[in-house]
């Protein structure tokens, strides 16, 4: 007998998605979650007072009604929605010889672009133009529509045919990678340096391993609907999601790990968790890692011994050092939330330690600290290789958080005296509470190597979801991976209907 008709695993954003959306279809769905608290590499955390986003700190499109975000949809469908506070410039870009205010309106953005060089500017706007055409055409097929098996064509065809007659001639956009584009429009170094800085911090990856369809999304929603801070941090988003999979339902149950998926005959039967319990369902989804799927949910044998060895082998984008703190805020009253440091220009961007993100959300949000101060979550790539929980681990904590330090003291140079608590996470840290292979920000997969996965596998009844299957990296994507695998789970029809309920 079945206790579920859908089991996932792991709560992070693209698992919360797909079972919310399978509530809301109907079906009987229990999320598990490891951690005590829900929301994956998106969860909030709280300490003496603060609280701080883990992971993701830069959101749009989160309230507008035209939004193209998937998580919008998602919430939309479900039934909830979420505060935010808008801002503009969205942040600072602090190069060695200069800052450059990045605001989300287009013209404002190359205003400032032309100031450091008006021809690189003339070339930008020849390189959005290119990309928001991409997403002129996408606009017209809400994520909500799609799904990831061959039934996608007749929903299309049924449902979009005039929007797919947009999108036809941007077919080579939609496999091309931004290095294309730039390569095609973009001469001068510095554009070219500020574009790759862009794809890094949406990827994980420069302008020729980012897929074009990431950067036209973010473009188009950026200039069109602005930034946004959830009131409540990232947390706010996640209790969103798990209040929508509640009124629809399912259930959520954190402290429970996952052991194993357990396969029969080469489907998917239910899992077996920490303490032995067994619970069955015809349907599993994974929300973990492929290598925490492939290595750990699942025996060897379960899986095509070829195709097993081909998604370990998968490239993994590296690991973080981060730096929370608390401290306080006098004199601070022109403080804006977002930074990007590049230590060294001579340095590749990607090289550990030399660029790093810092997000202050309580000049936003100011219920995030006590009276009086703010929380800063400063993090820069940092290699798992080499960590150890040793007698040095503390010291090398310290040495390895100087490049945030510095970092910090371009935005407040007096940061260090302003501090009031002070945590250091390490790649060793995102592995354990993230349980994430390597503590990694998810697969390296470069636009002109190859597709992320789909939610798809070769067991009959197992599916995947999050940052290693399509669409990738980033909010809206592992969002959207949720929607495409919850879509793929029921007829079209259903979805249609969802589609109409919402717009009536």
């Amino acid at each position: 007998m079945q206790d579920s008709d859908v089991i996932v695993i792991g709560s992070g954003i693209g698992g919360l998605c797909a079972a919310g959306l399978l509530a809301r279809y109907g079906k009987r769905v229990i999320v598990y979650e490891s951690h005590t608290i829900a929301g994956g590499a998106a969860h909030s955390f709280k300490r003496r007072g603060f609280e701080f986003d883990s992971g993701p700190s830069f959101y749009c499109g989160l309230t507008d009604t035209q939004s193209l975000n998937p998580l919008k949809q998602v919430l939309d469908v479900l039934g909830e929605s979420i505060q935010v506070i808008s801002y503009d410039p969205l942040g600072h870009y602090h190069f060695p010889e200069s800052t450059f205010a990045v605001y989300s309106n287009a013209e404002r953005y190359r205003e400032q672009v032309t100031k450091i060089t008006p021809q690189g500017a003339k070339e930008l706007q020849r390189f959005e133009e290119r990309l928001l055409g991409l997403y002129k055409a996408m606009k017209g097929i809400p994520t909500l529509a799609l799904r990831a098996d061959w039934q996608v064509i007749l929903v299309l065809l049924s449902r979009y045919l005039p929007s797919l007659g947009k999108i036809l001639p941007n077919l080579p956009l939609i496999q091309a990678s931004v290095g294309d584009v730039m390569d095609a429009t973009v001469q001068d170094t510095w554009v070219r340096r500020l574009i790759d800085l862009e794809c890094f911090l949406l990827s994980g990856l420069k302008a020729h391993g980012t897929i074009a369809p990431e950067v036209a999304f973010m473009l188009g929603e950026r200039s069109r609907a602005g930034v946004e801070y959830p009131v409540g941090g990232s947390g706010a988003i996640v209790k969103a999601l798990v209040r929508g999979l509640e009124r629809w339902g399912g259930e959520l149950r954190t402290g429970c790990h996952v052991e194993q998926i357990l396969v029969e005959s080469g489907k998917a039967v239910g899992v077996k968790l920490q303490k032995g319990e067994v619970i069955k369902a015809p349907v599993v989804i994974s929300n973990a890692t492929i290598w925490d799927t492939y290595n750990h949910l699942l025996r060897p044998e379960d899986l095509p011994a070829s195709y097993r060895q081909v998604a370990l082998n998968t490239p993994a984008v590296e690991s973080f050092i981060h730096l929370h703190l608390g401290i306080r805020a006098a004199g601070l009253e022109n403080l804006t939330g977002h930074h990007v440091v590049i230590h060294d220009s001579s340095r590749d961007i990607t090289t550990p330690g030399n660029t790093c993100m810092i997000s202050i959300p309580s000049v936003w949000d100011a219920t995030l600290a006590p009276d009086g101060h703010h929380v800063v979550h400063a993090y820069t790539l940092e290699p798992y290789t080499g960590w150890e929980r040793n007698n040095s681990y503390e010291q090398k904590k310290q040495e390895k958080a100087q490049s945030l330090y510095r970092a910090l003291e371009r935005i407040i140079p007096d940061i260090r005296d302003r501090i009031v608590l002070e945590l250091i996470g390490t790649p060793l840290t995102h592995a354990h509470y993230l349980r994430r292979y390597q503590g990694t920000y998810g697969p390296a997969i470069s636009a002109s190597k190859g597709m992320f996965p789909s939610t798809h596998t070769p067991i009959q009844g197992l599916y995947r979801v999050g940052d290693s299957t399509m669409p990738g990296i980033g909010v809206p994507a592992v969002a959207a991976s949720g929607i495409l695998c919850a879509n793929s789970l029921v007829q079209p029809q259903q979805t249609a209907e969802l589609l109409d309920n919402l717009r009536g």
